[in-house]
């Protein structure tokens, strides 16, 4: 089933934990405002279901349908979660093959060092421990079924969301 408009925009942001998925998701809504979505997994999952992450889980049917929700109702999408390529690989092909609009994906690979460096600065640092971090970390588990482009740690968060502004020309669109 064919979802969105050619006009909606789908952004889906990947990464380990601390990558910085949720502050580039964060400045992309900034810089849209009204009409974009974010979809955020760990909303979804840890705080509406409060599951943990595992294969076939709940969340990943709701963030799918809440995705395909908005896009139908000519929201642009901005998706990020750690969203493992093993677990979560199928609904995110499948997005992109059903939605008619511009679809692009961002795999955020950062060293274990960077992501811990990243996640004793966040608010939720007290949530989970380095040693939790580093147990989640998986290198560059990036999709086989979906092209995503690879943002080096190097790339500051202005340049990163400047850049994926660019690409799905977001800023040039209206729905």
């Amino acid at each position: 089933m064919r979802i969105g408009s050619a006009q909606t925009r789908l952004i889906v942001l990947r990464g380990n934990s601390g990558s910085g998925k949720s502050s580039v998701a964060q400045a992309i809504r900034t810089a849209y405002g009204r009409g974009l979505a974010w979809v955020s997994q760990d909303l979804i999952r840890r705080t509406i279901l409060m599951e943990k992450d595992r294969p076939g889980g709940a969340n990943i049917g709701l963030i799918d349908q809440i995705t395909r929700y908005s896009l139908d109702h000519h929201y642009h999408v901005v998706l990020d979660g750690i969203l493992y390529a093993d677990r979560y690989e199928s609904m995110l092909a499948g997005l992109a093959r059903d939605h008619l609009g511009i679809s692009r994906f961002y795999y955020l690979d950062a060293s274990v060092e960077e992501t811990l460096r990243r996640h004793a600065q966040r608010p939720q640092s007290a949530e989970f421990s380095a040693d939790a971090m580093r147990e989640w970390y998986r290198r560059r588990d990036l999709l086989a079924a979906v092209r995503e482009r690879v943002i080096p740690e190097t790339s500051t968060l202005d340049e990163t969301a400047a850049l994926i502004l660019a690409e799905s020309d977001l800023l040039r669109v209206s729905t």
